[in-house]
């Protein structure tokens, strides 16, 4: 038997209804009715779903949880990267970023610059896709490009509306925020999980990002979720307005939640006053952040003010200074990571600092413990901010324990025995064990698996340390060899897990070009350098058979990075490697190369770049040597023919004169490609 018509318009206008009060209630901090009547209209549409099942839609107010566990997280490929921003930590660093702002547009602006400031959350990012005004899909940032689908999870979020209200939203919206947890949810939530003898969480930050990686979406609805809207990502069939101010307007009457403590301010002055408002009152905010953020608020501004590799030129994050305090150094020890460098790492009398209980500390290298003189009793400051790792900033002298000595260098590797040696003066000192350490073999493998690297689900710190320990995996292809009764004999493992991990490991088989390399872990080659190389080459031959100077032609790689890439491919036993590992089934997608220079008059010319340009940005400046033949590369080398050079432009200018490279200013470059 169908439902009445009555019935329908009932149930019609009760979800609209709902959604209304939410909005008010979530995103505008306004709530219309009291908390008893709106739970008596929701318990009202409740009762008529239950009795007219053909009429519940995925997007009514009460199917906040109604998926199944999931069994994993799917990639989403991000139609607009997701950003991150570029941190100042000083007023002199945003001063700076304030006048790169203004001498890059220059003429365009004829009155201050207006920034849209708003706190710096300390959460996780997510990127939130409308269709026709309805929730289709969320996702983590991810490495900007490609991020993970939670969309199961968010959906439990009351914060954030399944379907958009009023009727003038694009026909695709996707928005990015923060998603976090209120701090009065996060003391009581881990009161209750103390209660009932459960594991509490550390703190807000890692209490979000957690919940969003629940696969079964029943437990993130247990946990006290918020999330703000701060900023837009793409947009079909509609328009939005001009200022990045009046778009979050705007997009809090779609039901949106935004942030109630931004602000439009006006030059430098306005964003240090907005800086130390927020800064006064941080303690009583209801949420947890780590700094605010300036956007220059004209959005035809940020499109002339454009990018730099993985942040915007027209934002930046103003840190709050990193949380300090005061402990006592009971030892230090030595830890050896995948390159092979031994690390002094303090081992301290536990102290709370930075959201976190913190027991050790970088010292980074044995000059940087010699420089800060620290020793075994010395009371010391220790920072620690945000991700950040704990380090040790400052010995106090004054109040050092008689007999107190300096720590040395071990000769010896800790963990293998071999040799410690020192190159060519560097910092670092470093295990020559190689991958017979292992340690080095661990850490290695751990970076093989990592999120950014080949993203292998389930395979962790101690599943590798027992695989390594028994000398089962030597390098990373053999983890493509393991078998399901290897793994459920491990601790800590059984039938279901060793499937599972089994899964993950044939999954992350198809990977991309860039991330393979990057998974390589050759020396200075990180995350960008990979995806520059993988953009120059497009498959995996081609590079292999890159001499040293072929590979400087590529943006970011100088000699030292030139030649790591060279040792690395030269050595017979990383070849092998790779190719088991290609065997194994590991593959890629292959592309074209990227477009060479042009023929033209500075054809066999190399130029490197470096500082701000008056008129012209360093792109624009590359584009025109590249249409003119000529190649720019990163790095200062005797192979340069000319450097061309701005404000501030630091060592690579130095560096050219020692080498009596011929120096163009902009206008010596523009007069170059006219006279040629």
């Amino acid at each position: 038997m169908s439902a009445s018509a009555a019935t329908k318009k009932r149930i019609t206008a009760l979800r609209d209804q709902l959604r209304q009060f939410n909005h008010q209630y979530h995103a505008l901090d306004e709530p219309s009715i009291p908390d008893a009547e709106y739970d008596r209209l929701m318990r009202e549409l409740q009762q008529l779903e239950v009795e007219n099942p053909e009429l519940i839609d995925p997007y009514s107010p009460t199917q906040r949880v109604g998926a199944e566990p999931a069994d994993g997280f799917k990639s989403v490929k991000h139609d607009v990267r997701m950003l991150s921003l570029d941190n100042a930590f000083s007023e002199e660093e945003l001063e700076n970023f304030h006048r790169r702002v203004t001498e890059r547009l220059g003429f365009e602006v004829s009155e201050p610059i207006e920034y849209a400031a708003e706190p710096k959350l300390d959460g996780a990012a997510v990127s939130l896709l409308y269709e026709n005004g309805r929730l289709v899909r969320a996702a983590t940032r991810g490495d900007g490009s490609t991020g993970e689908d939670i969309t199961h999870n968010v959906r439990t979020i009351s914060a954030v509306p399944l379907e958009l209200i009023g009727g003038d939203y694009p026909r695709v919206l996707e928005v990015r925020g923060e998603v976090f947890m209120p701090l009065k949810g996060f003391d009581a939530y881990n009161a209750k999980a103390r209660s009932s003898g459960e594991k509490a969480f550390v703190n807000p930050r890692n209490a979000a990002a957690g919940s969003l990686r629940q696969l079964d979406p029943k437990l993130t609805a247990e946990r006290p979720l918020d999330m703000y809207v701060y900023a837009v990502g793409r947009v079909d069939g509609g328009e939005l307005p001009d200022r990045q101010s009046e778009i979050l307007t705007r997009i809090q009457t779609w039901g949106l939640k935004i942030c109630p403590e931004r602000e439009s301010v006006v030059g430098i002055a306005g964003c240090l006053a907005f800086y130390a408002s927020i800064g006064s009152r941080r303690a009583e905010l209801a949420y947890d952040i780590d700094g605010v953020v300036y956007k220059v608020d004209r959005t035809d501004l940020q499109k002339k003010l454009g990018f730099v590799s993985r942040a915007p030129r027209w934002a930046i994050a103003h840190k709050f200074p990193a949380q300090e305090e005061l402990t006592v150094v009971r030892g230090v020890e030595f830890q050896v990571g995948r390159t092979g460098a031994v690390t002094p790492v303090a081992r301290l009398e536990p102290v709370f600092v930075g959201g976190v209980t913190v027991s050790n500390a970088t010292l980074h290298n044995m000059d940087e413990l010699h420089r800060k003189d620290v020793r075994v009793g010395d009371t010391v400051i220790v920072r620690r901010a945000g991700d950040v790792i704990p380090e040790v900033v400052k010995t106090l002298v004054d109040r050092r324990p008689k007999g107190a000595r300096k720590v040395k260098i071990p000769k010896n590797c800790p963990v293998c025995g071999s040799e410690v040696v020192r190159e060519n003066d560097e910092a670092v000192a470093r295990c020559s064990g190689g991958l017979v350490c292992p340690a080095q073999r661990a850490e290695a493998l751990k970076h093989f698996v990592s999120r950014r690297a080949l993203d292998i689900d389930g395979l962790g710190s101690k599943i590798i340390e027992q695989l390594v320990n028994i000398d089962r995996v030597k390098t990373p292809a053999d983890l493509f060899g393991l078998s399901r009764d290897e793994l459920a004999a491990l601790d800590r493992m059984g039938t279901k897990s060793a499937g599972n991990l089994l899964a993950a490991i044939e999954r992350s088989k198809n990977t991309t070009f860039s991330r393979f390399l990057y998974a390589l872990g050759i020396r200075e080659v990180g995350e960008a350098t990979a995806a520059s190389l993988a953009s120059h080459y497009g498959a995996l031959n081609p590079l292999l058979g890159a001499s040293e100077d072929d590979l400087q032609q590529v943006d970011d790689v100088g000699p030292i990075v030139a030649s790591r890439i060279r040792t690395f491919f030269d050595s017979e036993d990383k070849v092998a490697m790779v190719n088991t590992l290609i065997d194994s089934g590991v593959r890629w997608e292959e592309a074209a190369p990227a477009a060479k220079s042009a023929i033209g008059p500075l054809t066999g010319k190399i130029f490197v770049l470096t500082g701000t340009l008056p008129s012209m940005s360093r792109d624009e400046a590359k584009q025109q040597i590249l249409a003119a033949g000529g190649k720019v590369t990163g790095s200062v080398s005797k192979k340069t023919h000319y450097l061309v050079y701005g404000d501030k432009a630091g060592s690579k200018l130095t560096t050219a004169q020692n080498l009596d490279i011929p120096t163009l200013d902009e206008a010596g470059l523009k007069k170059l490609l006219v006279d040629q």
